[in-house]
């Protein structure tokens, strides 16, 4: 079976939903829509240190797609697009919410880590 075939014949409901949670940036932008609640475009862009307005687009609209936020075009001058989480996205609240306290946790413990190390050398 060529890789084409086994990308477009994705039987496992668990493989079809870590492809598109473990994109590019995707995590994080849930992420942050779920601390700040509904933000427009911009708002959103500065949040995601790093990211390209190309890609956040992109990003954004797969998540669309898949059910996961909401996007609300408002039409004024300049055009107001505000995103949020949709019912998908919240229901990952639990799952971002573990994520962010092992993260925590391993900061911590890798902090403490280098902590050691940098005492040990200059015990030496």
């Amino acid at each position: 079976m060529s890789k084409a075939t086994q990308k477009a014949d994705v039987t496992c409901p668990m493989e079809s939903l870590l492809r598109l949670l473990m994109g590019p940036w995707t995590p994080y932008i849930l992420w942050i829509l779920r601390n700040n609640g509904p933000m427009r475009f911009g708002a959103l862009k500065r949040q995601v240190v790093g990211i390209s307005a190309k890609v956040l687009t992109e990003r954004l609209r797969l998540l669309e797609a898949h059910g996961l936020v909401n996007r609300e075009h408002t039409p004024s001058i300049p055009p107001q697009v505000t995103y949020s989480l949709a019912a998908r996205g919240v229901e990952l609240n639990p799952a971002l919410e573990l994520l962010d306290s092992i993260a925590r946790r391993w900061r911590a413990e890798d902090e403490a880590a280098a902590a050691s190390k940098s005492a040990d050398k200059q015990a030496a």
